[in-house]
């Protein structure tokens, strides 16, 4: 199991709690009562709370990152598991201090003090006593440890449960400010944590102070693509360069759909549709003025546009039923040959998943494209990181200090020997060294694979499919093509307390129902506009204004 892996995992928690369109969310509303504060970042202080960027050049990529628009990086590519496990950190990183970390595992938890856990602390010279906890219910476990000011001395929280948290206020009172020991070449100290990008640390940042360390981040961040059944096409001879527009795959409907045979051309779109659109991600400005991207001529273009699909009986019934559970599974079969899906999807596993339903099974993805097949298409970034793991400000600067090594240890990139420590445990107990890499025992599987570390610190997440390579160049491919056209949306990687009275608007969840019955072809286009007139009037241009006023015209958009 790699990072990536449990990555994905995560990602699809994450998208079942917030639902489709705000599944990556812009901003982290974070609101308490009626407080007025933005809790934005200014230019001046990004800067300074900023850490150096140091990359890491103790393991090589067989396939590098590359550079795209605006500094965005490809996730590095490795077709094998590095040979030799270099070591990056001298001696151990511990001076025999005891702390207690909480995070959450979608999974079953390990039993305390396994070996795994022994050796961890062995290798980090300190007693770290992990104490995972139900993911699924983590965003309430959470709130009971920071109402009784019971934090543990290491925390997870994840972004997309920031405005529940409460993390804005967390970091004013119960979190510790990591900018003196981070900022600027402070972070030399560390040189594991400092090959983390810098827009992966900009999104820890809250009011100006770094406290957020971020795992699972990218320097890259999409939030998805379109796939289609690469084999089927090929069968059919038609050639994924073909599409070129909304009108081209919108054809490929008639020429993919056999009802009778239970197939069908398309499965729920609607999340995906942002990108050839130009949908913004929340936000987007337009001589100088806010407008949410619910008030977006693009917005009621797309959704004309799947309501229409969705009439011509081109998407799978059970989509337009709103199961999507079951989704990859109709994909895997062959009941649909174009759907939607995080960049995760496309990686080693779910090849053997597709395998399993169809031997010919292979996934890819179609390049960029706009709207109209005449634009030049464009990718929103997501953020840069959605996860973070947090200090208990109670800890002294030497506890700190301790602990902030611990996490370079932790951050050691991919292949190397505290990598391979941290994510597959000790070798002949807890894994094997295979042909592919690192094999799970028995004993790894019950104690490494439920991942617990990496959720406090990580490495870039990087593409590595051990024994299927093709995948990977594809991958990195495409991400490099794709980078090109990627911009930053307004706000982004910022983090903005949004006062409590605007939770119903920033939530806008009559609007998004309503949007969904478009979509599944429940209800007209006209359903959609008279419910944005209601959620216009009901707060949500007053919600917009607060942006403007209290965001965008004091600390600008973020890119």
């Amino acid at each position: 199991m790699t990072i990536e892996m449990n990555r994905r995992s995560v990602l699809r928690t994450a998208i079942g709690v917030a639902g489709a369109v705000a599944a990556a969310p812009l901003l982290s509303a974070c609101g308490s009562g009626g407080a007025s504060k933005a809790g934005a970042n200014t230019k001046q202080g990004i800067a300074a709370a900023l850490p150096s960027y140091l990359p890491s050049s103790a393991v090589a990529a067989d396939i590098p990152s590359v550079t795209g628009a605006h500094g965005a990086t490809t996730d590095p590519g490795f077709l094998k598991y590095p040979a030799d496990q270099v070591r990056t950190v001298s001696g151990v990183p511990g001076k025999g201090g005891s702390y207690t970390a909480v995070t959450p595992l979608w999974g079953t938890i390990p039993a305390v003090g396994n070996s795994f856990y022994q050796a961890m602390n062995k290798a980090l010279g300190a007693t770290l006593t992990m104490q995972p906890a139900n993911g699924n219910t983590y965003n309430n476990t959470v709130p009971t440890l920071t109402a009784a000011k019971k934090l543990p001395d290491w925390i997870q929280l994840p972004g997309w449960w920031n405005d529940q948290l409460n993390v804005g206020e967390l970091c004013a009172t119960q979190l510790a400010d990591l900018t003196p020991y981070l900022a600027g070449d402070k972070v030399k100290d560390y040189p594991n944590l400092a090959a983390v990008a810098t827009g992966a640390w900009q999104a820890g940042i809250w009011d100006d102070k770094l406290y957020g360390i971020p795992t699972f981040f990218s320097g890259q961040a999409f939030s998805g693509q379109f796939y289609y059944r690469a084999d089927v096409f090929e069968s059919k001879g038609i050639s994924p360069d073909e599409v070129r527009s909304i009108d081209d795959l919108y054809a490929l409907g008639a020429e993919l759909t056999n009802a009778k045979a239970g197939v069908w051309a398309f499965d729920d779109l609607w999340t995906w549709l942002a990108q050839p659109f130009g949908i913004s991600q929340k936000f987007t400005v337009v001589d100088g003025k806010l407008v949410s991207m619910y008030e977006q001529p693009e917005y009621l273009e797309a959704l004309s546009w799947v309501y229409k699909l969705a009439k011509a009986g081109y998407v799978h019934p059970d989509a337009l039923a709103g199961n999507n559970n079951d989704a990859k599974t109709r994909f895997y079969s062959g009941k649909v040959l174009v759907t939607g899906d995080g960049q995760g999807a496309w990686n080693a596993a779910d090849a053997q998943s597709g395998a399993a339903a169809d031997k010919a099974y292979r996934r890819e993805s179609f390049a960029l494209f706009s709207a109209d097949g005449k634009a030049v298409p464009s990718i929103y970034l997501s953020p840069s990181a959605g996860m973070f793991s947090y200090l208990n400000k109670k800890l002294t600067p030497d506890q700190i200090r301790e602990c902030l090594a611990i996490a370079d240890f932790l951050a050691a990139p991919f292949g190397s020997a505290e990598y391979t420590l941290v994510n597959f445990g000790t070798e002949g107990v807890d894994y094997t060294m295979g042909a592919d890499g690192p094999e799970y025992t028995k004993a790894g599987q019950a104690d490494v694979q439920q991942q617990t570390y990496p959720f406090l610190a990580t490495p870039t997440n990087v593409v590595s499919n051990p024994g299927f390579d093709q995948i990977t160049k594809d991958r990195c491919a495409w991400n490099a093509a794709a980078g090109k056209y990627a911009y930053k949306p307004v706000f982004w990687n910022m983090n903005i307390t949004v006062p409590g009275r605007y939770a119903t608007a920033v939530g806008a969840q009559t609007l998004l129902d309503t949007t969904k019955d478009v979509y599944h072809g429940i209800k007209p286009v006209s359903a959609y506009q008279d419910a944005l007139t209601a959620w216009k009037r009901s707060g949500g241009d007053a919600m917009v204004q607060w942006h403007q006023a209290n965001v965008l015209d004091k600390f600008g958009a973020g890119q």
